[in-house]
Formats: C-alpha cells, sequence, structure tokens
C-alpha cells in the first residue's frame, strides 16, 4: 500500500499541467479546512471530492510508446528495453484510470476526515466515491477504531467487484469479525476478486478450520452444480489446515487396528438358537445317550394304520 506522499507522487505523473495546478489547490484547501459542526452545506473539499473525476486531466500516453512491438527486441540493448516500455504503458494506463480515485483518496487524508463526514460522503457518493472512501480509511485517524464497519459490511453485499475489492482492504482485515471476514473472502472467491486485494488474507486464513469447511462445502456444491472452482481457492484451504493435516488424527485410528477381536464374537452370541441345540451343547462330550432317554413315541396313528379307530378309543359320547 503507497503511502500518501508516494500517492501524490504517482498521480502527479500521470496530470497534465492544469490537472496538476487543480489538485494543489484542492489539497492545500483540503488540509486547511476547519470543522464545521453547524455549517448548512459542505465544505468546499468536499465539492471538490465529487467533481474530481471532472477536473483531472490525465496526460495521453505518446503514440512511440503506445506503439511498442510485443515481440523481443533482436539486439540485448533493445531486449532490455523493450519489456520496460510496456511495462511503463500498462502502468500509466492504469494509474490514468484510477487516478480520479486516488486524488479522492488525497482529499480525505488531507481533510484529516472523521467517522461522520467519511458516513455521509459514503452515504451520497457514486461507486466511484464510494471506492475512494474505502481505500482511504487506513490513511485516516479512525483507522484505529471499527466506526467505519458498517460502509465495508455494505459494500460487500453489493454485487460491484470494484467496490468488493475496495473494501476488503487494510481495514477490513483488522476489524471485521471472524464470521464477516470468511464471508468476505469467499465472496471474492466466487465473483472473481484476486487473492492480492484481500489485504492480510493468510494471517486470518491460517489455521481456520472454519473456513476450511466453509470453502469445502461451497467448492462441492459448485462441483454438484457443474460450475468451475475458483483456482485461489486451494491457496487458501491449504493454510486453513493444521500442520500435521496429513496424518489422520488419533482419536480416528482405534476403529481400524485396535478394535479387539473378541468384540465381534458376541454379535454371533446374540443370534437366536436353532431350535435343536447341537449335542455339544446339551450333553458334555463324549455322551451317549441310553435308551431311557429316547423320546417317546407319537401317538398319532401310524399312517400304515388301515380303518377306523376302535370304538373304544373314539371320544363319542355312549
Amino acid at each position: 500500500m503507497l503511502t500518501p506522499d508516494e500517492l501524490r507522487a504517482a498521480v502527479e505523473q500521470t496530470l497534465d499541467q492544469a490537472g496538476r495546478a487543480w489538485l494543489d489547490r484542492a489539497l492545500t484547501e483540503a488540509a486547511d479546512a476547519k470543522p464545521r459542526p453547524d455549517a448548512s452545506g459542505p465544505a468546499r473539499w468536499e465539492l471538490d471530492f465529487a467533481s474530481a473525476g471532472r477536473h483531472i486531466r490525465p496526460a495521453r500516453i505518446s503514440r512511440s510508446t503506445e506503439a511498442q512491438p510485443t515481440a523481443p527486441a533482436t539486439t540485448g540493448q533493445d531486449a532490455e528495453r523493450g519489456p520496460k516500455t510496456q511495462s511503463a504503458a500498462s502502468a500509466a494506463a492504469q494509474a490514468q484510470e484510477a487516478a480520479p480515485d486516488a486524488v479522492r483518496v488525497l482529499l480525505l487524508h488531507a481533510a484529516g476526515a472523521d467517522a461522520r463526514t467519511v458516513a455521509r460522503l459514503y452515504a451520497h457518493g457514486t461507486g466511484a466515491e464510494r471506492r475512494a472512501v474505502l481505500r482511504a480509511l487506513p490513511h485516516l485517524p479512525l483507522f484505529t477504531g471499527p466506526d467505519a464497519v458498517p460502509l465495508v459490511e455494505d459494500a460487500l453485499r453489493t454485487n460491484d467487484t470494484r467496490l468488493v475489492a475496495a473494501a476488503v482492504g487494510p481495514y477490513a482485515a483488522r476489524h471485521l469479525s471472524s464470521h464477516s471476514w470468511r464471508q468476505a473472502l469467499l465472496k471474492c472467491l466466487f465473483t472473481g476478486v484476486p487473492l492480492t486485494a484481500v489485504a492480510d488474507w493468510e494471517r486470518r486464513a491460517r489455521g481456520d478450520a472454519e473456513l476450511g469447511r466453509m470453502l469445502t462445502d461451497y467448492a462441492h456444491e459448485r462441483t454438484a452444480a457443474g460450475r468451475p472452482v475458483p483456482g485461489d481457492l486451494d491457496r487458501v484451504l491449504a493454510l486453513t489446515r493444521p500442520p500435521n493435516h496429513e496424518e489422520p488424527p488419533n482419536h480416528e485410528e482405534p476403529s481400524n487396528h485396535e478394535e479387539p477381536s473378541n468384540h465381534e464374537e458376541p454379535s454371533n452370541h446374540e443370534k437366536p438358537l436353532p431350535r435343536e441345540a447341537p449335542p455339544s451343547r446339551r450333553h458334555p462330550p463324549n455322551y451317549e445317550p441310553s435308551p431311557s432317554h429316547e423320546e417317546p413315541p407319537s401317538r398319532e396313528p401310524s399312517p400304515s394304520r388301515e380303518g377306523p379307530l376302535p370304538r373304544a378309543l373314539t371320544r363319542e359320547e355312549p
């Protein structure tokens, strides 16, 4: 993260003469502004904050710089100069695009905006003005307190990825609760906001088992729905695991090799025995039953008997 002095130097390099003159005047008036609790309207620097996009005139990139070939040069000197020139052109283009936001950050820093002023500018500002408010939070006195947390949480509820990226800066890393920060990181991963925009994510994600569970569940849902899983998810997931995550915990191992074999046998004894137990269970070994122990013959008539039973054996009344 650039300091305000570094940010101003970077912005001035992209401005023309009129833009630098306007910036110098606006920052001077913002630094000299006094608190106005009874004022009926916004201060002059607040008007400059809102109109920064109209007054900042970035200097155009020279055509010779834009026309640099993408193929590597043949000589050693040109080969060394080519990538640097292309990198400078890309950086200049990005700086021109971000210049109004950077100017607004400088205005908020110069004025030393308090929580009440920041909340008002955020509530009534455009998307670009809200991004500037969120990016300016680390440079303001209110950075040490949680007064701006509602602004960060509001930005994280939007679908504007640039606003989400601005919300997950150093202020969010310092003041968001664990639950809110996990939700913010999850939203960044699945809306395409790069991890480089999430301040201090490695420290907050390290050893966070709950974050690992949330990422795993969300990845399974995406896979089941046939949707891609972000590539950065594995990087975060690896940090959420404990250092010895490759070895299973000790309390999970006994089920595989510590259970004694006699714990499996009772299940056989619980099964119902057959109707007629084997001789080994009814009598001692080497026991030979005597004829007296034989069961009496059945009283039912033999199937081979023919004819009716004698009258004396019937149950008919006399």
